[in-house]
């Protein structure tokens, strides 16, 4: 008992472990603070980096949840730099709304920033070389060079001086072009690795040269070869499991790379007198359609060069001044396929397999037909 009955309580003045003075309990007594959010400036913050637990992982700090963020009056997961007990922070329910508002101005900042255009669904389609030559006003026609040219001359003086020779010497040289013919249209088309393909066409050259030695190099093994393996190509194309446009693309190339390799061996059939002739002329022709020369006046050179090395080839084998026609007309055919071979801006290597083979490949019927007619 006491003489002051209405004296109020005294919290316990007890020992302290840290040396704090105790604290009263804001709104109790005048020791209490008036302002709610003052006592947030003495609350232990962490002003640290936060992790993850699960994944240990260091992530950036998070807005804390609306609806749990009234149990905590500032949460350890954003550190906020301390405020002043008259100037409180901004209520964290509200920090959601601010942060919904971010991506719509990113958004709108992005799409008025410069270099860049509106977002799209579909995606921009590729535009290929030829078609953006085509739209630029140029030329989507890009020849070989003289590097391939160099290349099909040697391989055409081989073809020659194998014919010279012998039969069998002519299948060494044969056969590389049949190889070169038939990966060399596959990827003039735009379809590589296609060695299904490649293998079928290569594999039906082959066929062809075994039948023409086989029947004293008759042309009929030629074309009894050809239907054959055109027969071939479209029963495995049917049995793909591809979409039909692409199975009647790839039928269309593997019958043409077939074909053009086959048709090849029409050196094996025809005279050696007119192998060598007409050899010797689509290589002269193929370097001066390499010259740095007007289209015109190149296609103009290039024959009167493969008329004139016509005559010098048929004075050395016998076949004489006719050789003028069968080189000319093994030159005409060639520069059909040096044209097909720089169709739709062709790759490098286009050049060094189709740019190669394709003119030796289409002057082999003219050299069978023309060495014929003029023997």
């Amino acid at each position: 008992m006491t003489d002051q009955p209405n004296q109020p309580h005294q919290p316990y003045d007890g020992y302290d472990p840290y040396g704090q003075q105790p604290q009263a309990w804001p709104g109790q007594g005048p020791q209490g603070y008036e302002d709610p959010h003052a006592a947030q400036q003495y609350t232990q913050q962490w002003q640290g980096q936060t992790w993850e637990t699960q994944n240990h992982r260091q992530v950036a700090a998070q807005a804390p949840d609306p609806e749990t963020a009234i149990l905590t009056p500032q949460s350890s997961r954003s550190p906020r730099p301390p405020q002043s007990p008259r100037n409180p922070a901004t209520p964290q329910h509200q920090a959601p709304a601010a942060q919904a508002h971010a991506p719509a101005t990113a958004d709108a900042a992005g799409a008025s920033a410069p270099g860049y255009g509106p977002a799209t669904v579909g995606g921009n389609t590729r535009v290929t070389d030829a078609q953006r030559a085509r739209a630029e006003g140029r030329s989507p026609i890009i020849e070989p060079g003289m590097q391939p040219a160099a290349l099909t001359a040697l391989l055409g003086l081989l073809l020659a001086g194998a014919a010279a020779v012998g039969t069998y010497a002519l299948l060494v040289p044969l056969v590389v072009l049949q190889a070169v013919t038939a990966a060399g249209w596959f990827r003039l088309n735009g379809m590589w690795p296609a060695r299904q393909g490649i293998a079928l066409g290569f594999a039906g050259a082959l066929a062809a040269d075994a039948a023409l030695l086989a029947s004293d190099r008759s042309p009929a093994a030629i074309l009894g070869t050809l239907g054959v393996w055109v027969l071939l190509a479209l029963v495995l194309q049917l049995r793909s499991h591809a979409d039909p446009d692409e199975r009647m693309y790839g039928l269309m190339a593997t019958v043409a790379a077939s074909a053009l390799a086959i048709v090849a061996g029409g050196y094996l059939a025809a005279e050696a007198d007119a192998v060598t002739v007409g050899a010797v002329g689509v290589a002269v022709a193929v370097l001066a359609r390499a010259l740095p020369l007007p289209t015109p006046a190149s296609v103009v050179v290039s024959l009167v060069a493969a008329a004139g090395a016509g005559i010098a080839a048929g004075s050395a084998t016998g076949l004489g001044t006719p050789g003028a026609l069968l080189g000319a007309g093994a030159a005409a055919c060639a520069l059909i396929g040096h044209r097909v071979a720089s169709y739709d801006y062709p790759s490098r290597f286009v050049h060094f397999t189709a740019g190669v083979a394709l003119p030796l490949a289409a002057a082999a019927p003219a050299v069978y037909v023309l060495g014929r007619a003029l023997a």
